[in-house]
């Protein structure tokens, strides 16, 4: 992963905080790791000042652990966070899942066939690492929860971003079949409009989802690509 050589979007500090959400979700910033200000904006090729208000932002959502004298670390997550977060979700994405068939398109299905498409060509193909199946799995989940609201969307991408370190449930091909089933059947119930199943089976995804992680609690997104220290200036 190299440092961003173009320049990045109008709103700097949006930019920086979407980056730095790649790279906890990747599994590349390590938890409890120092982050120096000045290697970001280096990183990411902007000035200190939308790094500093990224980081603020983010401190905000839980993600990021700031001390104006030692610096900014990504926040390390316990198993009994975990636990709770994935509770949360459960009941969280039902409604959400619930709702999307509710308020379906056919411009929405064709973006969640899409979606699950591409991830499960990339199971199949097997040359993906288990960080890049989880991307392509965020994407499957929020090309539903896109049918919703802004509202919904917000509420449910600011769980997903309190899972740091970043981790993945995808690392064992067993686990990985387990889950793409799962996208089968939420996708099926969705083609049907039935609601009610297409929230049930979502809520059963991330239970699943918790007891594999409850069984490795260390799983991180293997696959992450090697970066400089962040700790370094």
């Amino acid at each position: 992963m190299s440092v961003s050589s173009s320049a990045p979007p109008v709103s700097r500090t949006k930019y920086v905080v979407d980056r730095l959400k790649e790279d906890v979700a990747s599994g590349a910033i390590k938890p409890g790791e120092l982050i120096k200000q000045t290697v970001l904006a280096k990183r990411y090729g902007v000035s200190a000042t939308p790094v500093r208000e990224a980081l603020r932002m983010l401190e905000a959502d839980g993600v990021v652990s700031y001390d104006a004298h030692k610096g900014a670390s990504v926040r390390e997550m316990t198993p009994d966070t975990a636990r709770d977060l994935y509770r949360l979700r459960a009941a969280a994405e039902r409604t959400a899942a619930e709702m999307a068939v509710e308020r379906m398109t056919p411009r929405g299905l064709d973006a969640i066939r899409a979606a699950h498409a591409e991830l499960s060509a990339a199971q199949e193909a097997g040359t993906s690492t288990p960080a890049e199946l989880s991307v392509l799995n965020r994407a499957f989940h929020f090309a539903i929860y896109g049918q919703t609201s802004p509202l919904i969307v917000q509420h449910l991408e600011l769980l997903w971003a309190r899972f740091t370190p970043g981790t993945t449930v995808w690392r064992r091909p067993a686990d990985a079949a387990e889950l793409q089933h799962d996208h089968d059947g939420i996708l099926a119930a969705i083609e049907r409009g039935d609601a009610e199943e297409a929230g049930r089976l979502t809520a059963e995804h991330v239970a699943r989802a918790s007891r594999i992680r409850e069984r490795e609690p260390d799983l991180r997104a293997a696959g992450a690509d090697e970066i400089e220290n962040f700790s370094n200036e």
